[in-house]
């Protein structure tokens, strides 16, 4: 059987989406796991009935940076509120929850002010509170500066538990801060990562060919999650995406030969999934 994983969509895009329905005011999302935890046990419950496999919780900016910034909250009880919604929705199922932690708003020394003990500190506290209440691993995810991720890879690695690592790359293949994806898999390796690889930044036409570059320098599992495009608004004021769900799954499918764990990010949600987990299913009958 094809071994491929199906990942969820968008957290925080699909998050803003339920909150327009019900009437709820667009705040950063990881604010909902304390004032609107509905929203996100209903973000869990549509990826699960899509047929997501694995769901990231909603901690990506849930960091000491953007919390104390933005609320009275810590990190701890944002990041503990939202694996407990997570695992709440999991429940019965065979679904893993990943714990997601995005970058820091500030870049590391030399790009920025910030010291490699105070952003390991940063990933401790976002990383422990996830691992304490008992995610299965952890995503780092969406980088654009691989010696940060590379921080907080080692925070993951001492609290021995799997994690997975994803940089955002620019058109040209490199990231913003120009790293390569040789050099982004060459370390990673040495970081002890489970599967590298990409997601954001890029629709899925442009990132398969940098997601495929990695075949020729890991044999890591590769993980891959491309967003659907940059919102267009329309005269009337409706939001749509770039990529229909339609036009996203088409243009993932050659990476479908390759990747072990496939989703979307900006902009995808449960329609995006749904036609996505058609796709996987048909791979694995044909192996």
């Amino acid at each position: 059987m094809r071994n491929i994983v199906l990942m969820d969509g968008a957290v925080g895009t699909t998050l803003w989406h339920l909150a327009d329905e019900a009437g709820i005011k667009r705040e950063p999302v990881w604010k909902y796991n304390v004032e609107h935890p509905e929203l996100v046990y209903k973000l869990h419950k549509g990826y699960i009935e899509a047929g997501a496999e694995v769901l990231l919780t909603n901690t990506f900016g849930a960091n000491v940076q953007m919390v104390s910034h933005a609320s009275s909250y810590t990190v701890d009880e944002v990041v503990r509120a939202a694996v407990k919604i997570a695992k709440e929705a999991v429940k019965g199922t065979d679904r893993k929850l990943i714990g997601s932690c995005g970058p820091l708003k500030e870049f590391m020394e030399p790009y920025g002010d910030l010291e490699e003990d105070e952003v390991e500190e940063m990933f401790t506290q976002q990383i422990g509170a996830a691992v304490d209440e008992g995610v299965d691993a952890i995503l780092l995810q969406t980088f654009l500066d691989l010696d940060s991720l590379l921080v907080g890879c080692r925070v993951a690695k001492n609290m021995n538990i799997p994690f997975y690592a994803a940089l955002t790359f620019e058109k040209s293949g490199r990231t913003m801060m120009g790293n390569t994806v040789e050099q982004a898999c060459r370390e990673l390796e040495k970081a002890g990562a489970s599967a590298v690889g990409m997601n954001c930044s890029l629709g899925p036409d442009m990132a398969v060919p940098i997601i495929r570059e990695f075949t020729k320098h890991t044999e890591l599992p590769l993980l891959f999650k491309p967003n659907a495009g940059l919102p267009i608004t329309a005269p009337d004021g409706t939001v749509t995406a770039p990529y229909t769900a339609k036009m996203f799954v088409d243009e993932i499918k050659p990476a479908l030969e390759f990747v072990t764990f496939v989703g979307g990010c900006c902009n995808t949600d449960f329609e995006y999934v749904k036609l996505l987990k058609t796709e996987v299913d048909a791979l694995r009958k044909e192996d």
